[in-house]
């Protein structure tokens, strides 16, 4: 799967696998510079392996990763830092700390990533907050405090607060209601379009997906077996693609469902 734009992430034939179960079974995908790519897909198909081999927290057995052509299979120490330092994360389920402030929640990556004084980093963190709606109060509360909603409005806001090159979004509606789950993608949207980041998403939310793509691509059984544009999803010509993002029973791809 290729894209126009100059690559900012390619993998090529990636494999990952525990034990005797195969999760990424020679996955190939590109992200474009400054590029929204959605990966879609069933759950346990692979979409946040793919994620954590890319940020090195797994290691493929098998296949080449490349962020603005370096290959970063492998790398460690330092280079690995280096390379990190241009990742932004928002996590399923906002992973917060509880035992800090909102806005040292944002501030987080600023001080213990790149060193900022805690004065520097907190002005930072108000600024972030803003652009996703939070008021300077909200910052002094901790996150317990805070609705579904709210907590990824502050994951969104630490995602973006060291100004990444790139994004990642895991599942980012997930849990929350129809609307809220459309103020997120257009709050996405919105931050992306003015940082000029690339990103890929996962997500099993076709509503966030055809809202925060420029292409979108689907996984099953470890490997891409459809990509294009948003725009063309709807008649991809491929029968997994259509029954996932039609929400249909019947079809290629069958649930496993233990019955008494």
């Amino acid at each position: 799967m290729s894209t126009q734009n100059p690559a900012k992430i390619v993998m090529r034939d990636v494999h990952k696998s525990f034990g005797p179960k195969v999760v990424l079974d020679g996955l190939d995908l590109e992200v474009g510079q400054g590029e929204s790519v959605v990966v879609i897909g069933g759950s346990g198909t692979g979409k946040s392996v793919m994620l954590k081999c890319v940020l090195g927290l797994l290691h493929p057995e098998q296949g080449s990763i490349k962020v603005d052509g370096e290959e970063v299979v492998g790398m460690r120490g330092k280079e690995r830092d280096r390379v990190l330092e241009k990742f932004g994360m928002l996590f399923q389920s906002a992973a917060l700390f509880d035992s800090l402030k909102v806005w040292e929640n944002v501030a987080f990556g600023l001080i213990q990533g790149r060193g900022m004084s805690r004065d520097d980093a907190k002005g930072v963190a108000l600024t972030k907050m803003a652009q996703v709606g939070l008021g300077e109060d909200v910052g002094e509360l901790s996150p317990a405090e805070l609705s579904g909603g709210m907590q990824k409005r502050v994951g969104l806001a630490r995602a973006i607060a060291t100004e990444p090159e790139i994004i990642f979004f895991d599942e980012p509606t997930t849990g929350l209601d129809p609307i809220m789950g459309d103020v997120i993608n257009d709050l996405i949207v919105d931050c992306v379009q003015e940082l000029g980041a690339s990103t890929l998403s996962i997500t099993h939310d076709m509503a966030s997906a055809r809202k925060i793509a420029d292409r979108i691509a689907m996984i099953y059984k470890g490997k891409i077996i459809w990509a294009g544009p948003t725009e063309e999803v709807d008649h991809s010509g491929n029968a997994h693609v259509d029954q996932f993002i039609f929400g249909r029973a019947e079809g290629p791809i069958q649930m496993e469902v233990l019955r008494p």
